[in-house]
C-alpha cells in the first residue's frame, strides 16, 4: 500500500502567510500576527483574527509579527502560526504529516535556514524543504528557469526586496534588502506625523498605500480622507491626503530598491544582461503592485519591467509547482531533515 502523503508550499512571509496545496490552489492567505497573552504567555489568536487586534489590544495582549524582514525573529510563536496553518489548510481529519515546501530571502544564512525547517519540522512536517524566494517567484510566474537564458526576478515583499538573476535552473547573481512594504509604511506614517503632526496606525498606513499611492508622481492625483490622533491637541482629527505627497514621502525607500536592482545588474554577466534587455525584469510580490512601480524601474535602470499575473501569489504557486516536480527542481531545493 503506498501512501500520499499531503503536500503543502507555505510562502512564508513578514506581513502575510499563503498556503498552496497542489490541484487546489492557494488555500490560505493570512496576516503573519500573533497575539498573545502576557500574562499567561498563551497564544490567543492567530492570522486575520489576530491582525484586527493590532493598536487595539489592552495591555495585557500583544499583537506582533514573529518574522521580521522575512526571517523567524520568534521562533516559538512561528511554529505555533504554522502549526495552525497547516492544520487548517489540511483539515482536521487528515491523519498523514504533510511534506512541506517553505520560502526563504535570497540572502538567508544557513542558521536561519535551519530555523525555518526546524520550526516546519516541530509544527508537525514530514518533511521540510527550503527554497529561495526568487526562484520560486520565477517558477510560479511562469519563466522556465531551467533555459540557459537570462531571467530576472524582483520580488518584493513586506519585509525584503530579492533581486535576483536565474539561468539553468540556479541564481547567478542576487541580493536581499531589507527594504519593503513595511518600510514604505512606515515612511508614509512618519511623513503624515512630520506634515500634518497627525498620528496614524500602521493599518492606516498600509490603506494609504494601496488606496493613494505611487512610485511616480501623478498628474490626476487620487485624494484620501485620513483619520488620526493630532500630537498638539491629543483629539481624533481628519485631513486630506494627496498621492504626490506620498510619493515624495516613500522616494527614499524606493531608491533603496532601485538601488538593489541597479547592484544586481552590474554583477550581472554580459550575456545574461543581454537576455535580461530582451526579456525584461518580472516583478512578483504584494508590494510589487504599488502603482506605477514597473514604470519607476524602467525610467531609473532602462530595462523594461512588468508585474506578473498574480503577483501576490506568485511564491505561493512556485512552491506549489516545485512541490509537483521535485526531481526536476531538486538542483534548486536546499535542505531537507
Amino acid at each position: 500500500m503506498i501512501i500520499l502523503y499531503p503536500k503543502l508550499g507555505i510562502d512564508l512571509g513578514t506581513t502575510t502567510t499563503l498556503v498552496f496545496v497542489p490541484g487546489k490552489g492557494v488555500v490560505l492567505n493570512e496576516p503573519s500576527v500573533v497575539a498573545v497573552s502576557e500574562l499567561d504567555n498563551k497564544i490567543l489568536a492567530i492570522g486575520n483574527s489576530a491582525k484586527e487586534m493590532i493598536g487595539r489590544t489592552p495591555d495585557s495582549i500583544v499583537a506582533y509579527r514573529p518574522m521580521r524582514d522575512g526571517v523567524i525573529a520568534d521562533y516559538r510563536v512561528t511554529e505555533a502560526m504554522l502549526r495552525y496553518y497547516m492544520k487548517k489548510a489540511l483539515g482536521k481529519w487528515n491523519m498523514f504529516k504533510p511534506e512541506v515546501m517553505i520560502s526563504v530571502p535570497a540572502g538567508v544564512t544557513s542558521t536561519e535556514r535551519r530555523a525555518v525547517i526546524e520550526a516546519a519540522t516541530k509544527a508537525g512536517a514530514k518533511n521540510a524543504y527550503v527554497v529561495k524566494e526568487p526562484i520560486l517567484a520565477a517558477i510560479g510566474a511562469g519563466i522556465p528557469i531551467h533555459e540557459a537564458r537570462g531571467h530576472m526576478v524582483v520580488d518584493i515583499g513586506g519585509g525584503t526586496i530579492d533581486v535576483a538573476v536565474i539561468s539553468l535552473g540556479g541564481i547567478v547573481s542576487s541580493t536581499s534588502v531589507k527594504c519593503a512594504g513595511n518600510r514604505i509604511d512606515q515612511a508614509i506614517a512618519d511623513y503624515i506625523k512630520k506634515t500634518f503632526n497627525l498620528a496614524i496606525g500602521d493599518k492606516t498606513a498600509e490603506d494609504i498605500k494601496i488606496k493613494i499611492g505611487s512610485a511616480v508622481p501623478l498628474e490626476d492625483e487620487y485624494v484620501m480622507v485620513i483619520k488620526g490622533r493630532d500630537y498638539l491637541t491629543g483629539l481624533p482629527r481628519s485631513t486630506d491626503v494627496h498621492t504626490n505627497e506620498i510619493v515624495k514621502a516613500i522616494s527614499r525607500e524606493l531608491r533603496e530598491m532601485i538601488k538593489a536592482i541597479r547592484d544586481v545588474l552590474q554583477e550581472t554577466p554580459p550575456e545574461l544582461s543581454a537576455d535580461i534587455i530582451d526579456h525584461g525584469i518580472t516583478m512578483t510580490g504584494g508590494s510589487s503592485q504599488l502603482r506605477n512601480l514597473p514604470e519607476l524601474v524602467f525610467r531609473r535602470t532602462g530595462v523594461k519591467a512588468y508585474l506578473a499575473k498574480d503577483a501576490a501569489y506568485c511564491v505561493a504557486k512556485g512552491t506549489g509547482i516545485a512541490l509537483n516536480h521535485l526531481d526536476t527542481y531538486k538542483r534548486s531545493i536546499i535542505a531537507k531533515r
